[in-house]
Parts: C-alpha cells; sequence; structure tokens
C-alpha cells in the first residue's frame, strides 16, 4: 500500500501519457477557493523533487475556509476541482460532476464536515434507494439503482479519505457503512440462432455493415460512431482505432478511447473491408464511416441505442445489450481458438488476465475440451 504524502505537500500521480504530474495549493483567493501550481516530470522521483522546490518557494499555503467546521459540500468541490477533475476523461468528468452536485452536495451539502455522520450518510444512501431519481421517474421509478448508490458512497468515501490525510477529521465516517450489494448484470452471448436472426434484421433496416463490423471486432459504441473513412486501410486490411464518441452535458464530444490500451489497430476479414468500401459508396463524401441517416454527421450514441433496441425488439431478444455484441465477439473468438493475448489486445483490455477473468465462462469450457480431448489421446495409447 503506498505511503500517503503529509498534509500541505502536494500530490503526485502519474499521468496517462507516462509523466508523472505534482500538484499543490499555492494560495487562495479572495473568496477562499484554491489557487494550485503543477509541475510536471519522467519520473516519480524527479517530480517530488519538483514538487518540493515548487512548496519550498510559495511556502505553505493555508485558508479559514479549508477547516473542521467547513460545510462537506463545499469539501466536495473542493476535492473533486483539486485532487480528483484533472486526471479524468471528458465523460468521467460529467459522471463525477452529476453525482456530486445533483445527489450529494444537495442532500448533505450543508452538514458540516467534521459533525457528518455514519448516520448521515445510511439516511442519505435509504433516500436515494427511495426517492433519489430526477429523471425518468415515469419509466425506471422513483429510487436510484443499487450501482447508483455505490458509486455516490464510493466519491463521499474517497473525498472524506482526504478530509482525514488532511488532518481536519479523525476518522472516516463512510467506513463501515452498509450498502447496496453489488450486483454484476449477467453476460448476456448470442446463440448461433439468435446471431442469424439479429444480421437478417439488420440488413432488412440497412444496418447490416455497421453490425457485421462490430461482431466482426468487438468495438465500443462510442468506438464504432467514432470511426472515419481515414481509420480503414484498405491495402493492409486494418482499422485504427483512435477515439470515441459520447454525449457529456447534451451535446457530442469526441476523445481518447477508455484507455491508452484502447488505441490499437485491428486486423479485418476481406468480407468485412468489402463491405465497408461499399458502404462508404453510399455516402462518398461523408468522412464518417456510419454517418447518421437523419443528420449526415456522426451518429449519436443515444438514437444509435434506440435503433439497436428496435432490431432486438423486432426478433425478441431485449435482453440483449449492445455491450453484449462484444461479448459475443470474445466468446466466439475464445472458441474458435484465439488465443487470450490476442484477444486482449482486440479488445483494448489493460492486460490479457482481465479477459481471462472476464471470460472465465468460455476458458472454462475450453479447459473442459482440452481435458476430453487429452483424456482421448491417453485412452487410445491404453488400448
Amino acid at each position: 500500500m503506498a505511503r500517503k504524502r503529509k498534509s500541505g505537500t502536494g500530490t503526485i500521480r502519474q499521468q496517462k501519457d507516462g509523466r508523472w504530474e505534482g500538484r499543490a495549493v499555492v494560495g487562495y483567493d479572495d473568496k477562499g477557493l484554491p489557487k494550485t501550481k503543477n509541475v510536471l516530470a519522467k519520473t516519480k522521483h524527479e517530480c517530488q523533487e519538483k514538487l518540493t522546490k515548487l512548496m519550498e518557494t510559495v511556502g505553505s499555503a493555508k485558508s479559514e475556509k479549508i477547516c473542521a467546521d467547513m460545510p462537506f459540500g463545499e469539501w466536495m468541490d473542493f476535492w473533486y476541482q483539486i485532487y480528483i477533475k484533472s486526471g479524468l476523461r471528458p465523460a468521467t468528468q460529467n459522471t463525477y460532476e452529476s453525482t456530486i452536485y445533483q445527489h450529494i452536495i444537495p442532500q448533505l451539502g450543508s452538514i458540516p464536515l467534521c459533525q457528518l455522520s455514519q448516520k448521515d450518510l445510511q439516511q442519505f444512501y435509504a433516500y436515494l434507494k427511495k426517492e433519489g431519481r430526477l429523471v425518468r421517474t415515469e419509466q425506471y421509478g422513483k429510487g436510484l439503482s443499487d450501482r447508483m448508490v455505490r458509486m455516490c458512497h464510493a466519491k463521499c468515501r474517497a473525498a472524506l479519505d482526504q478530509a482525514v490525510q488532511e488532518n481536519l477529521i479523525r476518522t472516516n465516517p463512510a467506513v463501515g457503512c452498509k450498502l447496496p450489494p453489488k450486483r454484476s448484470r449477467e453476460m448476456q452471448v448470442l446463440s448461433r440462432q439468435e446471431l442469424q436472426r439479429f444480421l437478417i434484421q439488420a440488413k432488412a433496416d440497412g444496418y447490416f455493415e455497421l453490425f457485421l463490423l462490430d461482431l466482426s471486432t468487438g468495438l465500443r459504441r462510442g468506438e464504432l460512431l467514432a470511426l472515419q473513412w481515414t481509420d480503414l486501410d484498405v491495402e493492409s486490411k486494418t482499422l485504427s482505432i483512435t477515439k470515441q464518441v459520447n454525449r457529456i452535458n447534451g451535446e457530442l464530444a469526441v476523445s481518447p478511447p477508455k484507455t491508452r490500451n484502447s488505441i490499437r489497430t485491428l486486423a479485418l476479414p476481406q468480407q468485412a473491408v468489402d463491405l465497408l468500401i461499399a458502404e462508404h459508396k453510399k455516402h462518398p463524401r461523408n468522412p464518417y464511416l456510419f454517418p447518421s441517416p437523419k443528420t449526415g454527421t456522426m451518429y449519436d450514441p443515444d438514437a444509435f441505442r434506440r435503433t439497436h433496441d428496435k432490431i432486438l425488439k423486432a426478433i425478441g431478444a431485449e435482453h440483449i445489450r449492445f455491450h453484449d455484441l462484444r461479448h459475443t465477439f470474445a466468446t466466439l473468438s475464445l472458441k474458435s481458438g484465439v488465443d487470450v493475448k490476442t484477444l486482449s489486445g482486440a479488445l483494448g483490455h489493460y492486460s490479457a488476465g482481465f479477459t481471462l477473468n472476464t471470460y472465465t465462462h468460455a476458458t472454462a469450457q475450453m479447459k473442459q475440451d482440452a481435458a476430453d480431448t487429452i483424456g482421448g489421446v491417453i485412452s487410445q495409447q491404453m488400448r
């Protein structure tokens, strides 16, 4: 477990590009809000030295605003803006901000930081489960999902951990809270019959090429919709995955993929290349591989989800999510003999171990098949 840095010495973290960033509060404005400076370095040790010199130059910044009896809402805002926000992708920032500013601060924000209790937090979680939903209540009910309640708890706990580290409170009241059970939605894999019906319906609706490419590559939805014609190399039969699209604060935003490993180059079968060439001929002047049929611009992920749901409803498979197409690709790949490391690279996972753990259902069957094969060989030798 990494040692915590002392209060007032700043924070150090490694960025996605491999560099180390040190950040510290160097003063406060007239409203008591913190002003920060950062340093960058190739190694953690170098970053630590630069940060120490920075702190020696500006001195230890203090403010009456940052204190034990400040409102919890102000501490949450300070924690997010200073310690968290700069290291997040835009889509993740959006998730943090909706959780903090729409749920946590409105309900707990006025309680003094040093007086926030475990009872306050438990009552807050119970409220979220009963009537915490702000939108689509007619569709989903008034309460938030177990997953969302756990997300709110995670943010509270992390912010309170930082308050303990800064010596603002002695203990973290979020530790030991009772939470809704963690339930992972069961992975769905299309059967051969469902897969056939799905592609037939997709072709009838004019989306055959789009969904065939996804089932051939296991792309995430945002990666698929952000594809441009220039990402396809016809000669080498490869597809470059360098970006994704998400809807953030009501606007479409293009950003790098989920992780560094998600930036990858995929090999395509000739059949897929031929279909993509034919698809591009339908709209040769459009830069996107799969533009919106209504606007001709980048396909909105929300609108695309409705298209996907419509196809599933037509074939009676409403239980299948779009992400399950990715699971179907991975499962079929493993069962067809693709090794785990190659599949992990194609999916953009950070390690082959993660891929192995995610698709244990497929690898377990592969192990059994291997055992049966070996058993058959041994039996023949014993005859």
